[in-house]
């Protein structure tokens, strides 16, 4: 059950950083970090999804841990955006920081769980 909670929360997570960032006012910067941005909120979705099928339990934590990296990767994305467009209304931005904390919460203890039960 956790893994299809968690895949439907980390592909809702990735949607909901997309759509915010696309609505944020047109120039280069926002190209950029919009590039950027999906990228690794895909990723981060990618690499769960992969994790599931991994080969080992050594594969599982590698691909946890990609997840991971990249969240925290978009999570900086976010942050930065929030600081660049200060005069625009940040709410979904900083919805989406707040659970992109809550998700890195939780793959650090999946990956610590996974650690441990090998």
């Amino acid at each position: 059950m956790f893994r299809n909670e968690m895949e439907k929360r980390l592909k809702d997570f990735t949607c909901n950083v997309i759509k915010s960032c696309l609505k944020l006012p047109n120039n280069e910067t926002k190209k950029i970090l919009i590039n950027q941005i999906t990228r690794s909120s895909i990723s981060v979705s990618l690499n769960f999804a992969e994790s599931q099928s991994a080969e080992s339990k050594k594969d599982f934590i590698h691909k946890l841990s990609i997840s991971l990296k990249e969240l925290r990767e978009t999570k900086m994305a976010l942050e930065i955006i929030s600081d660049l467009f200060e005069n625009y209304n940040m709410s979904d931005i900083k919805n989406q920081v707040s659970e992109s904390n809550e998700l890195i919460a939780i793959l650090v203890k999946s990956i610590q769980t996974a650690k441990k039960d090998k």
